[in-house]
This record gives C-alpha cells, structure tokens and sequence, in this order.
C-alpha cells in the first residue's frame, strides 16, 4: 500500500532484559495496541504469558500499518471524491445562477421597452 509518500524510519530493537520489541518511529492508536495484545489465532500465544516471538510481533505491526495506511488512503479518497462532488455542485449552481439574472435581466428590459411605447 503506498500512496502517502512517506520517508518516516521505523527501527526496531530489542529492550535491556531482550524480552520486549520497541519499535521507534511508529505512531499507534490504542485500539492498535489493544488488538496487537490479543493472541492471533487459539494455539499460539496464551493471554497473559508475556512472550511473544520478535518475527511475530514484527509481523502483526506491519500488518497493522498496512492496515492504518489502508484506512488513511480510503479517507484521502472519499474527501477527493466529496471535493470533486461540492465542486460540480458550486458549477451548477453557479450556472444556475447566471441563467435566473439573465433571465430576469430580459424580464426587465422588456419592461423597460413597453414602458417606453406608451
């Protein structure tokens, strides 16, 4: 998933006692987090055990910032889109517009012009 041009560097490595991952450079909501802090499947991590693979968890991140990435782009889009929509509707009502005083401008000339016949 691309599309945001982003340069940012993300490390990861491994804390003093080597039982945790910290990941710098990465912004995480806290449903991320809490969904990251669930096991994946059954049988693989028990809730509470506190070890979890470094692969894994490299894993899970990504697959989450794919997924915010993903989620980003879809809002990027819909806002485009809605932008495309306001901006046809400000050009009709804009025409709209244009037709009503041309027509009213008509209106009045004619008026303008029988007022002058009699």
């Amino acid at each position: 998933m691309g599309g945001s041009g982003s340069t940012r560097r993300v490390t990861f490595e491994a804390d003093e006692n080597e039982n945790i991952t910290v990941v710098k450079g990465v912004r995480l909501s806290d449903s991320v987090i809490d969904r990251m802090k669930e096991p994946s499947s059954p049988g693989r991590q028990h809730r509470g055990s506190g070890v979890v693979n470094d692969e894994e968890l490299k894993k899970r991140i990504a697959e989450e910032l794919a997924l915010e990435r993903a989620r980003r782009d879809s809002e990027a889009q819909k806002r485009r889109l809605f932008g495309k929509l306001l901006e046809r509707e400000r050009i009709s009502s804009n025409e709209h517009l244009t037709r009503a005083i041309l027509r009213e401008r008509a209106a009045t000339e004619e008026e303008r012009q029988k007022a002058q016949r009699f």
